[in-house]
């Protein structure tokens, strides 16, 4: 609901921002924030994906920036949420720069502005052509005999990526690739999606039958085109997939299954990568001016390597290869890992009579999936808060607008809650042998998968089956070695095994274009994910937001792509952005490109 009392009070701060920016007075305009100030920016002002953190850094931004932004119109949006609760007045906003329209939100203390983000909505004279502005589709008239929509996309199809060539070529045609793909369609930008497997969402109904998503469905719409009313709230993979190939199918998506990607080359003078793939058995070379890797946070598998895994008899198989209990019955199997999967696979094990061990390594953050929704998702994304007219694009403004710096502050007290509300849960899991955390400050799951994709799992079941000890667990040492039908842990404990799962993860996605492009690249590009937070697999320095994702990187024209749904989703929004008006010719001075501090 409005609060007018906090709408008036947003626009005049916003009032007297917009006078100092466009009078360039910006000792004025810092007199608007407070001293622990956030400005987070999603390429008004910086074609970036970039938060600057206190007065100097603001003051740095504006004096490079801000004669060819020309930021006009900041007006708050009086028919959205505007509201005054625990000393922070907050709300959304509109604005203007010389190429884009943006919209934005503010949170104020103290009448100053405390954080403010900046989003790029669409850019002038390149406005994706929905409402009003949508094609007309049929021909009358003068245009009758001329091809139809059919023939016009099965020509478009035969000759894209032969006769004619891609301006951005994606590699991934999992969630990440098709959202950016279809991102990409409204703008017009010629796009290909090449992907290892035959289908649109084969990435995902090759997991392991039991694969069900812990994010609930009002966090993981893709663009345009929202699940219906009645997707149930955890999607299994295999639905998933079907939605994904259909999303491809009528979101008219140039995608090239059965296609993997063998070596990419970039050409300094022409600005062109050269990409050659095989395609159903054919080697075709692709030469786009930009290329994304979309291949997803899972693209290259994390294999420990141990003494004695050569003279292992039995079978060995990373998560990503496993597909389920059926061809485990009657067989002792050790799962090395104490995350998602590893929890996943084990309760679809143990539900299936296998007799089944946990081998986990160091601890792990745990949140049963009905508290998450209810502290966490669910002031965002839920039934309810879809009711308060929160919708999705909403949301993700909202979540956007909380600075990473910040984050931790923001998260602590939902996790703290639900520590308290859930004691006794996690005391019988402690009692099991169970070692949990709830991150390096305590802020719980969702700063964990931000700063290093790992050390967690939503709890949908499996908790209970380690307390009741179906599934077993051996926790607190590191695997010393194999032997020929043993896990032998460090601290001399032997688990019989006829079977080795490695739930281990995943590496990180520039050692994918070390593969594809060149180990140089890579390096050059540097580690991608992460937020510099100097936490474990986290390094610093502080980036303040995610390494090299969704945003220029010192590779010019490679791109990285991925995360979770939502991610997608939303970051794709401002990836396709970038390489709209890359192809349009608009001048994009990147500020605060940033550094490479760690290779891997």
């Amino acid at each position: 609901m409005l609060d007018t009392a906090a709408a008036t009070k947003i626009q005049n701060v916003l009032s007297a921002l917009n006078r100092a920016l466009a009078n360039h007075k910006i000792d004025d305009a810092l007199e608007l924030f407070t001293d622990d100030c956030y400005w987070r920016d999603l390429l008004t002002f910086t074609w970036n994906i970039k938060t600057v953190e206190g007065k100097p850094e603001i003051r740095d931004m504006l004096e490079q920036r801000l004669a060819d932004v020309v930021p006009a119109d900041w007006t708050v949006d009086a028919e959205e949420h505007a509201a005054h609760a625990k000393g922070i007045t907050e709300g959304f906003f509109t604005f203007d720069t010389a190429v884009a329209r943006g919209h934005g939100y503010v949170r104020l203390k103290d009448g100053l502005i405390w954080t403010l983000l900046t989003a790029m909505h669409e850019l002038k004279g390149h406005e994706e052509p929905k409402g009003n502005a949508r094609p007309m589709g049929a021909r009358h008239g003068a245009e009758q005999g001329e091809p139809t929509w059919a023939e016009e996309r099965e020509a478009e199809q035969a000759e894209l990526g032969i006769t004619t060539q891609p301006y951005v070529l994606i590699i991934g045609g999992g969630q990440g690739g098709i959202a950016l793909g279809a991102r990409l369609r409204q703008h017009g930008v010629p796009a290909l999606i090449v992907e290892k497997n035959a289908r649109p969402g084969d990435s995902w109904r090759k997991r392991y039958k039991s694969l069900c998503l812990h994010d609930p469905v009002w966090y993981d719409h893709l663009p345009y085109i929202k699940f219906p009313d009645n997707w149930p709230v955890f999607s299994p993979k295999d639905k998933i997939g079907d939605w994904l190939e259909m999303y491809a199918k009528v979101m008219e998506l140039n995608f090239w299954g059965a296609t993997e990607a063998k070596q990419a080359s970039y050409d300094e003078t022409t600005q062109t990568w050269t990409v050659d793939v095989e395609r159903d058995g054919e080697r075709v070379t692709l030469q786009p001016k930009h290329l994304v890797l979309a291949t997803g946070m899972s693209a290259k598998p994390n294999v420990p390597g141990f003494p004695g895994q050569d003279i292992f008899t039995g079978i060995q198989q990373h998560s990503s290869e496993h597909r389920g209990p059926d061809d485990m019955a009657g067989k002792q199997v050790a799962v090395v890992g104490s995350n998602n999967s590893a929890h996943d696979i084990c309760a679809a094990l143990a539900e299936n009579g296998v007799d089944v061990t946990m081998i986990q390594r160091s601890s792990t953050h745990i949140s049963k999936s009905d508290s998450l929704m209810k502290h966490a998702l669910g002031p965002l994304y839920s039934e309810e808060a879809v009711a308060r007219g929160i919708t999705t694009e909403k949301a993700d403004l909202i979540n956007a607008s909380i600075p990473y710096g910040l984050a931790p502050e923001f998260q602590k007290p939902a996790f703290d809650t639900i520590r308290e509300e859930d004691a006794d849960f996690y005391q019988a899991l402690e009692d099991a042998g169970f070692m949990l955390d709830f991150g390096a400050d305590d802020s719980g799951l969702f700063m964990k998968y931000l700063r290093r994709a790992s050390g967690y799992y939503i709890d949908v079941g499996a908790s209970q089956l380690i307390i009741d000890g179906r599934i077993k667990l051996e926790s607190g040492s590191q695997v010393k070695a194999l032997t020929e039908n043993k896990v032998v842990l460090e601290d001399g404990r032997e688990i019989q095994a006829d079977a080795v799962i490695y739930a281990t993860g995943y590496g990180s996605m520039n050692g994918w274009a070390a593969d594809l492009i060149s180990q140089d690249v890579a390096d050059k590009v540097g580690k991608v994910w992460g937020l510099g937070s100097d936490t474990p697999k986290d390094p610093g320095p502080w980036e303040g937001e995610q390494r090299n994702m969704w945003k220029p990187t010192q590779q010019d024209n490679l791109w990285f792509h991925g995360g979770n749904l939502a991610q997608s989703r939303h970051y794709s929004h401002y990836l396709a952005l970038q390489l709209k008006a890359r192809m349009a010719g608009i001048s994009m001075p990147v500020y605060g490109l940033q550094e490479t501090h760690h290779l891997s």
